[in-house]
């Protein structure tokens, strides 16, 4: 099952960094990228609407199929109205959850993204509340370091 630890809110930030306006192969790269260097905020990037944006930590690896795994910060915002299909931070009778967003006739279901996690179907007398809409997820890649 994936939980979510709840990092914090995000900051608005003006600092941009270099971009590389091109799409490099994940072979050799070509010299003439050189000369293509743009600037660009990982806000724009991001989608990072603070203050109605958070980071939340993943645990668990019951969302592998929707390429968000253990140790993953996903970007959340608040901002953003769930829809169906939405991978969201949900919190059901008091525990929080990274799921998708189903909906089941008149009732919503949380989905998990790995076969071996039956979806979970949300009942009458269950309390249901969206946190946010997670709109990307950011993975190390040196996870040693």
């Amino acid at each position: 099952m994936s939980n979510a630890l709840i990092l914090g809110a995000l900051h608005a930030s003006s600092t941009r960094l270099p971009f590389f306006d091109a799409h490099i192969p994940a072979g050799f790269p070509s010299p003439a990228l050189d000369h293509m260097e743009h600037k660009l905020s990982l806000d724009e990037l991001l989608d990072i609407n603070a203050p109605h944006t958070y980071v939340v930590l993943v645990s668990g690896d019951s969302m592998t199929g929707a390429g968000i795994f253990d140790g993953d910060h996903l970007i959340v915002s608040r901002a953003l109205e769930a829809k169906p299909g939405d991978v969201v931070v949900a919190c059901l009778n008091g525990d929080v959850f990274v799921k998708r967003l189903g909906r089941c006739q008149k009732s919503y279901v949380l989905q998990s993204e790995h076969p071996d996690y039956a979806p979970r179907y949300v009942l009458d007398d269950d309390e249901l509340m969206i946190w946010g809409v997670v709109s990307h997820s950011l993975r190390n890649h040196r996870p040693h370091a």
